[in-house]
């Protein structure tokens, strides 16, 4: 029999991280202020440790992690690599499927492999004290477990739909020490305004990254750390598809198409960039490599957004960054994938999207549910709504090879189980789950609101 779930033991857990920027077709594009001059490393040290900034600007293609970092790592890395054979038998697909599964993690989902070096860097560096935000809760979950294991105090600004909709991911993150507050809140000027201008306010990740960054801005004790977009934290998760050549050479296979999820792009980049680092260094087997990012229609940043220099937070408190945004201000429709609700995308995905390296498809609600009760069933595995989105995107592959007649390795990306988003589940059973197609207007207006330069985009 084929093997169908592939291991790897502790001494085999990759020793450094991938860093695409080292690959990339051309240099990127720096983070500006707003009259247009680079952002300089003194600027971003007023939220971020030194080797956190030094991580941010690298070129260098391998970056060690440190040996602490690991040790913890050790809990549950490295994580299985699964083929789901049930799920090509009920596909009648010819197509071979394999998932990386992130959900082992003591999260739930692949946030801790970015949450442990930023506290331990935080740590190292004398701070005391972090905020963050959180949609969906995995990756405030992660902080808050990572703030634990280091001995930092940790609050987190949950955006308030996700708040409401998902109390035990809220009750996680108190378990293990943080405090948690609804977004937009009353205890920053950010919160206040919004709160003052829209009461009913779902919130959004852009909201709740301001607050956080306003709070850290403020006090000297404290730093911010995000789960998500900036560099630093998409080199930390290529942990993921290291670990998956690894496992795929154990086999002798290679996938042909690799997909995950997109909200910022850590799970994309996390799984896709270390094989993207094949084919740039001109490896036969990724020759023909295909990388594709899943959003929801809802959030369609990459599809629908506009390439150019943007915040990364409603308030603009954080530098520009050239990436593809629907707008520093948009609040997208409250859909249960809530860690997949953020405005903009990860500079580097930007880039290779930009570039035709790397593809998108935004897919809507009903769909990427349809497609998780289907792998539920097969697999076994509840997903968590934000990795439905990879899934749908899977077996939309997997039927177009059953029409084809190819047999296409596809991997895909489960970043966390939906044990803590049953409630989505209830939902979408009891038929009160709805499709929303953000209108093209409204993606209009809040790209008119993008910010001006003082000087030329450069």
């Amino acid at each position: 029999m084929e093997p169908t779930r592939i291991l790897l033991e502790a001494h085999e857990i990759p020793t450094h991280w991938y860093n695409i920027t080292a690959d990339l077709p051309s240099p990127p594009a720096p983070p500006l202020l707003p009259d247009g001059a680079p952002a300089t490393p003194e600027q971003l040290g007023a939220i971020f440790p030194p080797a956190i900034i030094e991580q941010e600007m690298s070129a260098e293609r391998w970056i060690e992690i440190p040996r602490e970092v690991r040790e913890i790592f050790r809990l549950w890395r490295p994580s299985p690599l699964v083929r789901a054979v049930r799920l090509e038998a009920a596909l009648g697909t010819p197509a071979k499927i394999f998932f990386k599964y992130e959900g082992v993690s003591p999260a739930g989902s692949h946030k801790p492999n970015s949450a442990v070096p930023q506290a331990y860097y935080n740590r190292e560096a004398g701070i005391r004290r972090l905020t963050t935000e959180t949609g969906a809760g995995q990756w405030g979950s992660s902080l808050a477990l990572a703030g634990q294991m280091f001995g930092l105090e940790v609050r987190i600004y949950m955006v308030k739909v996700s708040y409401e909709q998902k109390p035990y991911r809220r009750l996680m993150m108190q378990t293990w020490g943080a405090e948690v507050f609804s977004s937009p809140s009353t205890l920053t000027e950010t919160g206040r305004r919004a709160l003052a201008a829209a009461p009913e306010t779902p919130g959004s990740l852009g909201l709740a990254i301001s607050e956080a960054v306003e709070e850290a801005a403020g006090r000297a004790d404290t730093n911010y750390a995000l789960g998500s977009v900036l560099n630093h934290v998409v080199v930390h998760q290529s942990i993921i598809g290291l670990e998956a050549k690894k496992q795929f050479d154990k086999i002798g296979l290679y996938p042909d198409v690799v997909i995950a999820p997109h909200g910022g792009g850590s799970s994309f980049g996390g799984i896709a960039f270390p094989f993207l680092g094949d084919k740039a260094a001109g490896d036969k087997r990724a020759e023909n490599l295909r990388a594709l990012a899943v959003e929801p229609s809802s959030c369609p940043s990459l599809t629908k957004g506009r390439y150019t220099y943007d915040f990364g937070d409603a308030s603009g408190f954080t530098p520009l960054m050239k990436m593809y945004t629907l707008g520093h201000d948009f609040v997208p429709a409250g859909i249960h994938a809530g860690g997949l609700r953020y405005h903009g995308a990860s500079q580097r995905v930007s880039q290779l999207y930009h570039e035709g390296l790397v593809e998108a498809v935004a897919v809507p609600q009903l769909a990427t549910f349809d497609a998780g009760v289907q792998f539920a069933r097969c697999e076994g595995i509840i997903p968590a709504p934000e990795s439905c989105h990879a899934i749908r995107a899977a077996i939309d592959e997997a039927l177009r090879c059953k029409e084809t007649g190819e047999s296409r390795v596809i991997l895909f990306n489960l970043t966390g189980h939906g044990h803590f988003d049953m409630g989505s589940f209830e939902r979408y059973f009891s038929g009160d789950l709805e499709n929303f197609e953000y209108p093209a207007e409204e993606v209009e207006k809040s790209l008119a609101r993008l910010p001006q330069l003082g000087r030329r985009e450069r």
